[in-house]
């Protein structure tokens, strides 16, 4: 969560920018470190998904739904 509301605060903070007028470079700039931070959420929870419902799912009999789960997961996270 304090990522996520660190995130938050980033994108208050563009909001204020732009509000304020501030030159479009800097506030790219701030919006290219909140894309990176939700990137690195991402990135996160899909590795907590994977060490856990996944590596339990290899033991479980729904072993073919999850690899399908996690080839839409791929899918949509690569971009």
């Amino acid at each position: 969560m304090p990522r996520l509301n660190r995130i938050s605060g980033q994108i208050e903070g563009v909001k204020k920018m732009i509000e304020d007028g501030r030159y479009c470079p800097d506030i790219i700039t701030q919006l290219r470190a909140v894309r990176s931070a939700v990137k690195a959420v991402e990135s996160n929870i899909l590795k907590k998904h994977l060490q856990h419902c996944v590596a339990q799912s290899f033991t479980d009999a729904d072993k073919d739904k999850k690899i399908e789960e996690l080839k839409m997961l791929f899918d949509r996270f690569d971009d």
